[in-house]
């Protein structure tokens, strides 16, 4: 069997300063939340950026900046920059950094879909920014756009530069559109997909769910052909990753996915999620990758070739 890559996904673009004080919002707030969860064990760090000031996402490649070196300075994690931001953001505006600085990974979602949090908003009586409120609400409006030529220039624009992707899929035909892509030959034989689930618009976060994507994966590409993680919103996210642990796959947690630890209580920090979920593949009998491990486990190119 081999060793389980761990992936922490930092802050994200859903969760708004309002729901969690821990949330990292500043570029020093990413940074160091990045260097804890690289320490307690993820090899990969999914990064998004967020206005200092407030808390909204942003594409700004110099916000970006102002962490991406940091942490490549003070970890040897494998930095993945996400191509999503926020369902608010243009194609232009959400592929900026990852233009800029190309990087080892980047997320990479293969369809457009409804994307919604409205929910959250019945749960919160007092916001702390302004522009938080609307944001929520508004979400029942909001389509992320990745269409069949936004992903295609995504490949061409960062598969030209050496990075790979992970393949983000909300529902089954996110598989199809992969395997589309792998016919025209745009993206090629060991890539790595990120099943999700539990996200309004997605597909649910039911167990039966997971077992018939795995099983879909499998029948489209080969079993020995792809490399696969899973994640879930909210209060799915250790239960999911805990049976695709069991199914020997690779994970990836962190307060982008879900800002709580157990039911009813926040989490504090990235690295307790990374922390909790090593405990328990080490339990499960896993062995945990090291960043090294999963560069060669992912066929990434080294972050000797990152622009930053």
């Amino acid at each position: 069997m081999s060793k389980i890559v761990i992936s922490c996904a930092i802050t994200g673009g859903v969760h708004t300063p309002t729901m969690s004080e821990y949330l990292p919002i500043t570029p020093e707030q990413i940074a160091s939340e990045s260097i804890a969860a690289a320490e307690a064990g993820a090899a990969v760090i999914h990064l998004h950026a967020r206005v200092p000031e407030a808390g909204e996402p942003t594409g700004d490649p110099d916000v970006y900046n102002r962490f991406l070196p940091v942490i490549k300075q003070q970890t040897d994690a494998v930095i993945n920059i996400t191509t999503g931001g926020s369902p608010a953001m243009t194609v232009g505006d959400r592929l900026a950094a990852a233009e800029r600085f190309q990087p080892e990974m980047c997320s990479l979602n293969m369809g457009s879909m409804n994307f919604s949090f409205f929910p959250a908003a019945e749960r919160i009586k007092t916001w702390k920014h302004p522009w938080e409120e609307a944001y929520v609400v508004n979400s029942d409006d909001f389509i992320f756009r990745n269409t069949f030529r936004d992903i295609a220039y995504i490949l061409e624009t960062l598969g030209g530069v050496g990075t790979k992707f992970e393949h983000e899929c909300y529902d089954v035909s996110h598989l199809y559109n992969l395997a589309h892509f792998l016919d025209r030959g745009l993206i090629k034989e060991n890539f790595f997909i990120q099943m999700i689930f539990g996200v309004l618009g997605g597909i649910g976060a039911d167990l039966d769910n997971l077992m018939f994507m795995k099983q879909t994966a499998d029948r489209l590409f080969g079993a020995d052909s792809y490399e696969w993680s899973v994640l879930a919103a909210g209060r799915r996210q250790m239960p999911f990753v805990t049976q695709a642990g069991l199914m020997g796959g690779h994970v990836r947690v962190g307060l982008e996915d879900s800002i709580f630890i157990e039911r009813g209580k926040l989490a504090v920090s990235n690295a307790q999620q990374v922390q909790k979920i090593k405990r328990i593949l080490l339990e499960m009998g896993h062995e945990i990758a090291t960043p090294k491990e999963a560069r060669e486990i992912l066929g990434l190119k080294g972050s000797d070739r990152v622009e930053f």
